[in-house]
């Protein structure tokens, strides 16, 4: 091994068993050897270690350290090798996380990573999380020599054609710990739009589910949208609401999903363009540390057809996430949101990650990736939320 060289690199295999690590951190710590880099996983009962460990000091040349390393191996019942080890490059800011999520079945890991090998992509590290029938695979990524939003942009498209959910973001972001999610409410954290329910009800569904329709999709302004719909809703007793705030259907998974990131530490606010009478519900329901949505004027128990207040539209959704984020000490790259319409651009653009949930076309444009209706659950992969929330593979 050239003098100029120090690092070495360690790759230890075998059936999973008691004292694997310590046996060869013993021989390193014993010949004055530093472990610089670590990195271990169990897949279906096989161990796999990699070492990176930096020779400069050891009190032993690097073939008897290597005779010393196989013996100690043998021992344990592992297979020890050791190679040259030269330092990447690499900036940090070329690595990037892909996160795909969908249901299992055979061959995501070969269309994935033929797409990648295709493009001339390298694959630095590949990993596996299952829960229940939905898998998360995350794929770090070395994307120097390559036009980053190019290279989104592509991929996102390319992943979807699969059938699959995909977000990507810097490693520097996976990494972070995340303070502040937002989400919207309609067709997000509940599965439908609750004006729709309510127009039903009022009789004039059709031409609200139109208004709606195009004010999610961004071809109208979402305020004059808005504001139009509610004056359908003139005369409409207060029970109304109430009655549907009882049948809200959740989306599948939501529920955990919020109690898991309290549980991880996060501090968790719904911005909805939607109304206070559910939004407050759901806070209490559902345990939002914030909530914010419009307010319809009722007098005599009935709705006025007007709005009080300001209208929470994409500008003030964003003026709300910047002063929260304010309130709660926490920088842009803190903060994640989640939305699916037009109304909700301005805060996934503006957010460290914005995600796009069952989203519109408009949104998915922005976003850093999407994930759809059925894979709500998989957000807690894209956050990086502790591991235990996953079924271990070899539960499966």
């Amino acid at each position: 091994m050239p003098m100029n060289n120090p690092l070495i690199g360690i790759t230890v295999y075998g059936m999973d068993r008691p004292g694997i690590i310590a046996g060869i951190s013993e021989v390193l710590a014993m010949n004055n050897t530093n472990i610089v880099d670590i990195e271990q996983h169990v897949l279906q009962g096989l161990f796999f270690m990699f070492i990176v460990a930096d020779t400069t000091n050891s009190n032993i040349a690097v073939d008897r350290l290597t005779a010393l390393l196989k013996k100690k191996g043998k021992e344990i019942g592992v297979e020890v090798r050791v190679v040259p080890f030269r330092q990447s490059e690499r900036a940090k800011n070329e690595l990037y996380v892909m996160t795909v999520l969908g249901r299992d079945r055979v061959g995501i890991v070969f269309e994935i990573s033929s797409i990648l090998y295709q493009h001339g992509i390298n694959i630095e590290k590949t990993s596996l999380k299952a829960r229940d029938d939905l898998i998360s695979i995350e794929w770090l990524l070395d994307l120097k020599e390559h036009d980053v939003n190019q290279v989104k942009k592509f991929l996102k498209s390319k992943i979807e054609e699969f059938g699959l959910d995909v977000v990507i973001q810097p490693e520097s972001i996976f990494k972070r710990k995340k303070r502040l999610i937002v989400f919207d409410m309609d067709s997000t954290i509940v599965e439908n739009e609750l004006i729709n329910e309510i127009a039903k009800e009022a009789g004039v569904i059709e031409e609200v589910k139109r208004l709606t329709y195009e004010a999610m999709n961004g071809n109208v302004d979402f305020e004059q949208a808005l504001r139009n719909r509610v004056s359908l809703l003139k005369g409409l007793p207060v029970e109304v609401l109430e009655k549907i705030a009882n049948e809200i259907k959740l989306t599948p998974g939501a529920k955990e999903l919020i109690r898991s990131l309290k549980s991880a530490g996060y501090k968790t606010a719904l911005v909805s363009g939607g109304f206070t009478y559910f939004t407050n519900r759901l806070k209490e329901e559902l345990g939002f540390d914030y909530a914010f949505g419009n307010e319809l004027e009722i007098k005599d128990g009935k709705l006025t057809g007007r709005i009080k207040g300001t209208v929470i539209n994409a500008e003030v959704k964003a003026k709300i996430i910047e002063d929260l984020a304010k309130k709660e000490g926490v920088s842009k790259e803190d903060v994640v949101a989640v939305g699916d319409g037009a109304n909700d651009t301005l805060m996934i653009k503006n957010a460290g990650l914005g995600v796009a949930f069952n989203a519109k076309k408009v949104l998915k444009e922005v976003s850093d990736g999407s994930i759809s209706k059925t894979n709500l659950i998989g957000l807690a992969s894209v956050l990086n939320l502790p591991s235990e929330f996953y079924r271990r593979i070899d539960d499966r």
